[in-house]
């Protein structure tokens, strides 16, 4: 009888201990031990695909052609990469790119197709 009461007051011990380490774990340890992914990733991820995506039609409508040219952003940074048929192309991409709302610089790696 003695040993069924021991356990009982181990068992509550046990628990008691528990709750106090689960309670003293502060959510900055949770967060920088990595579990979490940061709150504004996906709608960073959302915000520089839809600028690439509005650099790249800009630069359709300026008649610059787009088939062999790469459009990234991040945080508006656009970066314009491939290659182009007309020398003029290159700076006109660079200007046109620069001229969409939300872009803050464009890096502008663009060259000419060889015939």
């Amino acid at each position: 009888m003695k040993s069924v009461d021991f356990l009982k007051a181990l068992g509550g011990v046990v628990c008691v201990v528990l709750a106090c380490n689960a309670y003293a774990q502060s959510s900055d340890a949770m967060a920088a031990s990595g579990t979490m992914a940061a709150p504004g990733a996906t709608s960073t991820k959302k915000a520089d695909r839809s600028l690439g995506l509005a650099v790249r039609k800009a630069l359709s409508k300026g008649n610059i052609d787009v088939s062999s040219v790469d459009v990234r952003a991040r945080g508006g940074v656009v970066t314009l990469t491939g290659k182009v048929p007309e020398a003029d192309q290159i700076e006109k991409a660079g200007t046109v790119a620069q001229g969409v709302a939300g872009v803050t610089s464009v890096t502008n790696k663009l060259s000419l197709k060889e015939q």
